[in-house]
C-alpha cells in the first residue's frame, strides 16, 4: 500500500521567457526553447511518518520548444539537511512516484540528468523570493506592481504547478544557473509564485 502523503508552502519559478510566460497557456516559448528553475520550501508536511517542514527542492528544467509537446530535460536538487529517510521521501514525491500533481509535471520529463544534494537557501519576503543552490543558481524575482499597486495574477492556467492558488507575476532581478553543462544568465524575464499544497 502506497504511503498517505501531504506538503504545503510556498513555491517560486523564473524562466528565460517574457513575462508572462506563454508556456503556462501552452503557446510557444518567447525565445523557442524554455529554461527554467523552479523551487519549493516545505512549510509543512509528511511523508508516512517521515516529516519534512521546512526543507526545500529545486528542479532544473530545459524544454527544446512548446513545453506541452516537447519532453523536458530535468535535474533535482534535495535539500542537504534532509537526513536519509527525509531525502528518499522528497524524491520519492517530486520524481512523481507518489503521485498527486508532482506526477503530472513528472510526466513530462523525458530526461533526469540528476537528482543531487544541495545546500540551498530558500527565501520569501515581501515581494520578493530569491534561491541559491550553493555553487549551481542564483535567483531572484520581484512581484509586478498592477493597477493600485496590487499584485498582477494569473489563475486556472493549464500548465500550472501549484493547482488551486493564483500565481502572482514577477519580473526577474536575477537567474544565473551552471550545471550539466548549461549556463544561463538573465534578468528582467518571467517569474511566478504562490502557496502551493500536494498530496495523495
Amino acid at each position: 500500500m502506497a504511503e498517505k502523503w501531504s506538503l504545503q508552502g510556498t513555491y517560486f519559478e523564473s524562466c528565460n521567457c517574457a513575462a508572462t510566460c506563454p508556456c503556462i497557456f501552452l503557446s510557444d516559448p518567447t525565445e523557442g526553447n524554455c529554461t527554467v528553475l523552479v523551487a519549493w520550501h516545505v512549510d509543512g508536511g509528511n511523508y508516512g511518518g517521515t516529516k519534512l517542514d521546512g526543507l526545500n527542492v529545486a528542479l532544473a528544467v530545459i524544454a527544446p520548444g512548446n513545453m506541452a509537446k516537447t519532453k523536458w530535460k530535468a535535474a533535482a536538487y534535495l535539500d542537504q539537511r534532509a537526513s536519509g529517510d527525509q531525502k528518499n521521501a522528497l524524491a520519492t514525491i517530486f520524481t512523481g512516484q507518489a503521485g498527486g500533481h508532482p506526477a503530472v509535471l513528472a510526466s513530462f520529463i523525458g530526461e533526469m540528468m540528476g537528482a543531487h544534494d544541495a545546500e540551498i537557501d530558500y527565501r520569501a519576503q515581501g515581494k520578493s523570493r530569491s534561491l541559491t543552490i550553493k555553487g549551481v543558481a542564483e535567483v531572484e524575482i520581484e512581484s509586478i506592481a498592477g493597477a493600485g499597486g496590487a499584485d498582477v495574477t494569473v489563475s486556472g492556467h493549464p500548465l500550472c504547478i501549484a493547482p488551486g492558488f493564483p500565481a502572482t507575476v514577477a519580473h526577474s532581478k536575477q537567474l544565473s544557473y551552471r550545471d550539466h553543462g548549461q549556463s544561463w544568465s538573465l534578468s528582467g524575464r518571467n517569474g511566478l509564485h504562490s502557496a502551493f499544497a500536494y498530496q495523495n
